[in-house]
């Protein structure tokens, strides 16, 4: 689950500590914070420490923009927006060619248009995604919590289920119908397997199941929110985020907010392990934020967005790490958030989404840059 307006807020308003203070120096001392410039506007596109950007072009220019995941032919993009412009009230799936902008004019719709709708993902025939929707409880929005107790927080909706839906909104079938969260699904690069997180527990863990929602297996374990999980190139990994609580207080309050649908996203770190669940380990011990993850083409290296080098919970920016925990690289230079990366199939270009070049204000929009290792 990820709501990028609270994720926002709470980077605003809250303070966070920081956990490794050489590392962070010593990345910070690189950022030059010299920029391109876009023409119209003056504001940051590419900042000249991004070395890994040879090109950028901006996809959206207002509202809440993410997710923006890739055909398998990386011919178009599925994303989420909340852009009032857009008739919506709250996130809802919207398509694109893998060349279109939207300045003046809006993508096509295919959820459908009810509910709140989070994390689609394209099927292997290109024809059909798969996306997560409360719309079968209720057609309208549902309440957003920020604060808990003067806690920031997230709602996992019990009302979330899994759906496929054709590339004109149409719903063909439904894959979930267990009671309570089921949402953040994203596909095999292989084509036969579906990840999600699912509550049916009692915790949020981590599952597989077949593009046909058959063979569901639990792959996770262990007390915390286990989420935002994609397979490596060859199908063969899994990289994701997870809370971790482990003293008295921490699994109470865990476990309390999870009785009321709700978790905290302010301490998260990656995981890593074999698609079967086997060899589960922690990748990286940096504190504060660590999300968003997803493989690099090379399947050696992730590309992930954190807040560890904040000392006020902003910026997020992206950043490299090997998948044995070494090699930590930062990756963009940006002064408030940097998110959502994900590669092209063919690992020439990496969608994201950015407030970059969004005037000083709160709009989230989706970038796509072309790559260079």
């Amino acid at each position: 689950m990820k709501f990028i307006y609270l994720l926002l807020l709470f980077c605003l308003l809250t303070a966070c500590k920081n956990s490794d203070k050489n590392t962070s120096e010593t990345l910070k001392a690189t950022a030059q914070y010299e920029a391109v410039l876009d023409e119209k506007t003056g504001d940051t596109l590419i900042y000249s420490e991004e070395k890994h950007f040879k090109n950028i072009r901006q996809v959206t220019f207002g509202g809440d923009n993410a997710e923006a995941y890739w055909s398998f032919d990386d011919s178009k993009l599925i994303f989420q927006s909340n852009f009032k412009n857009w008739g919506v009230n709250c996130d809802q799936m919207f398509l694109m060619n893998a060349d279109e902008t939207f300045k003046d004019k809006q993508p096509p719709m295919i959820s459908t248009g009810k509910g709140r709708t989070t994390c689609s993902y394209f099927l292997p025939d290109g024809k059909h995604i798969v996306y997560g929707s409360t719309h079968l409880k209720d057609e309208n929005c549902p309440e957003v919590p920020v604060k808990k107790d003067g806690k920031y927080v997230w709602p996992v909706y019990d009302s979330f289920d899994i759906f496929v839906a054709d590339l004109e909104g149409n719903v063909t079938a439904q894959l979930t119908d267990e009671p309570g969260y089921d949402a953040e699904a994203t596909v095999s690069p292989k084509g036969d397997k579906i990840v999600f997180t699912s509550m049916r527990s009692g915790d949020l863990e981590l599952y597989t199941m077949d593009i046909d929602g058959k063979n569901v297996k639990q792959i996770t374990n262990e007390l915390g929110y286990d989420g935002g999980a994609f397979f490596s190139p060859d199908g063969s990994k899994l990289i994701f985020r997870a809370s971790r609580p482990k003293t008295e207080n921490e699994i109470k309050e865990y476990k309390d907010l999870l009785a009321q649908g709700l978790v905290q996203p302010t301490e998260m770190e990656l995981f890593i392990c074999n698609a079967d669940g086997s060899e589960l380990r922690q990748l990286t011990h940096l504190g504060n934020a660590n999300w968003a993850p997803f493989f690099h083409p090379s399947g050696e290296k992730i590309l992930f967005s954190s807040n560890f080098e904040a000392e006020r919970g902003f910026p997020f920016n992206l950043y490299l790490i090997d998948i044995d925990g070494k090699n930590l690289e930062r990756v963009t230079h940006g002064r408030t958030f940097d998110a959502f990366p994900v590669f092209s199939n063919d690992g020439k270009k990496l969608a994201f989404s950015s407030n970059r070049n969004n005037g000083g204000g709160r709009d989230t929009n989706l970038f796509i840059a072309e790559w260079q290792d």
